[in-house]
């Protein structure tokens, strides 16, 4: 379990640092999030069905579920440490970078919008844009995900021993 959270946690910064150096770290191309998005279900699936090989080809519902949610802790916890690293070491104007981002895309996407509406949605997202809020976002979705993807795989996986209770 802890070897599939490292892998798919090196997997999730690897794309993070591709899209840093590609220049869309606020706002990630759409083929990146699938990629991620598809890794993730790739390695907790692999996780369990290791976990499944092991246990002689059993598995409870309940076991798969602690498996792929131990491998979603794991990798959202490092995750959240590269976060808190990015956020404060590499790039530490992120959350000033992140708002004027933001005000941009207001603008682009909302011509009609007055410049007094749209400093007052930004000053509405102001107390959210913090590493210990986006470090909570990303641990909660991480473990959100984790839980469905390992939910549907166990269930299309499980496979009661009928000489256990």
């Amino acid at each position: 379990m802890i070897t599939y959270g490292v892998i798919l946690a090196a997997v999730s910064i690897l794309l993070s640092v591709f899209s840093y150096v590609m220049g869309n770290v606020y706002q990630p191309h759409w083929s990146i999030q699938l990629f991620g998005f598809l890794v993730l279900i790739a390695v907790i699936v692999y996780g369990i069905i290791e976990f499944k090989k092991q246990n002689q080809g059993y598995l409870k519902l309940s076991e798969g579920i602690k498996i792929g949610l131990g491998i979603a802790a794991i990798s959202a916890v490092i995750g959240v440490l590269y976060f808190v690293i990015f956020a404060t070491v590499i790039e530490p104007n992120y959350f000033e970078n992140y708002m004027e981002f933001q005000r941009q895309t207001a603008i682009e996407t909302n011509p009609s919008m007055t410049t007094e509406q749209i400093e007052a949605g930004l000053n509405m997202s102001k107390p959210f844009m913090n590493v210990g809020f986006f470090a909570g976002i990303q641990l909660i979705m991480g473990l959100f995900f984790g839980f469905i993807v390992s939910l549907i795989a166990s269930l299309a996986m499980k496979k009661t021993n009928p000489y256990q209770e």
